[in-house]
């Protein structure tokens, strides 16, 4: 790919379009102050060189392309201040060379940045707010954050790099191997996954009485728990709304009792509002890490209509349930089948879950359905 034509003479001024900012850079013009510089260019690793154009034709890429990936990795206007590395080249040059050696589509390669920029944008705020706001209090009086701020970055920065490096690998490995167990093609993108929303009630209230901190250790407390809960149990972990959390699992059974694990668990910690939770089990379209589709629109419904400290699901994952034997199609037919197995010596059949048929109601975009009520069948 070559620089548009007008401007490759390097003759007339060249345009301006969304182009990246760093960490120092607010508006279109980049900080001066000299310690932001060094910390820019500790954690970037390089000086600023290049104006966004001269970034783009040293990548031999367009500017209108190199303008799209950058607005898709979410980075600012800067105008055409001189405030590229020469890694904003390579990443550049690496994008589109993907696209020309016909490994990735334009479109994909956006994708690509996109998805990059959004999961890192939130990773790097977390991590500036919860973890080095903490541990950059002056350590002596007189001293600024700021003076405290360098040479921790410099010890912290490599590890960091590495772990994150780590964890990404171990995540790629997880989902390829999903993707090579799919049956087939079309199961790559649209999948039948069992899909769970839980949900803080009364959340809304509860911000009008605590305070802004109460209510951050609240939140960071809930979304810690199911994090862990979902992952330790099979599930895996779309996302966190604040109050709500959606997870996925391939296993109806998995998902079923992940749900009622974070009941248990949230109802026994006394700072917890009450918990609901809707599961939907069916066809479900995966792009850029979350989910969409029917069967999530479902499950979202089904939680809104759920009682406190309980589980609703859908038809389809009770069906699924008793298919695998996890729960009994009939309590009743289950107690008869224990009687006859007690009289004749042998052992009956033991189940995970009970369900119990809820009157069925109309909701709201998906029509009449009938939910289930979820629990733990004693041992």
């Amino acid at each position: 790919m070559t620089v548009d034509d007008t401007n490759a003479g390097g003759g007339a001024e060249p345009p301006t379009y969304p182009t990246p900012h760093h960490e120092v850079d607010h508006t279109a013009e980049p900080s001066h102050d000299p310690l932001a510089i060094r910390l820019e260019q500790l954690i970037l690793g390089a000086d600023r060189r290049y104006t966004p154009f001269q970034a783009a034709r040293t990548a031999g890429v367009s500017m209108e392309l190199a303008s799209r990936f950058w607005r898709a990795m979410g980075f600012a206007d800067i105008g055409q201040a001189k405030a590229l590395t020469e890694a904003d080249v390579l990443a550049l040059r690496r994008l589109a060379g993907l696209v020309e050696a016909g490994l990735l589509s334009e479109p994909m390669a956006v994708q690509v940045a996109r998805s990059t920029g959004q999961t890192t944008a939130r990773l790097a705020e977390w991590q500036i707010d919860s973890f080095l706001e903490g541990l950059t209090e002056p350590p002596e009086p007189g001293m600024t954050r700021t003076e405290v701020t360098y040479p921790l970055v410099e010890l912290l920065l490599p590890e960091l790099e590495e772990f994150l490096i780590y964890v990404w690998r171990r995540q790629l490995a997880a989902a390829t191997g999903r993707v090579v167990q799919a049956v087939d093609d079309a199961e790559m993108v649209d999948r039948r996954l069992a899909v769970g929303f839980a949900d803080l009630v009364g959340f809304t209230r509860l911000t009008r009485r605590l305070e802004e901190e109460e209510l951050g250790e609240l939140v960071e407390a809930f979304e810690t728990t199911c994090a862990d809960l979902v992952a330790a149990h099979g599930g895996r972990l779309i996302k966190t709304l604040g109050d709500e959390v959606l997870y996925c699992a391939d296993d109806p059974g998995t998902a079923a009792e992940i749900a009622l694990r974070l009941i248990e668990t949230l109802g026994h910690d006394e700072t917890m509002p009450a918990l609901r939770v809707g599961i939907a089990f069916g066809t479900v379209t995966t792009r850029m890490g979350d989910v969409f589709g029917t069967t999530v629109n479902l499950a979202s419904r089904l939680t809104s209509i759920a009682p406190k400290d309980a589980v609703l699901v859908d038809g389809a994952l009770a069906e699924e349930l008793t298919r695998t034997g996890e729960a009994p199609a009939s309590e009743a037919e289950a107690a008869e089948e224990a009687s006859r197995a007690e009289k004749e010596g042998r052992r009956a059949a033991t189940y995970r879950f009970a369900l119990q048929p809820m009157w069925q109601r109309p909701v709201r975009g998906l029509g009449v359905v009938e939910p289930w009520l979820l629990s733990r069948r004693p041992s």
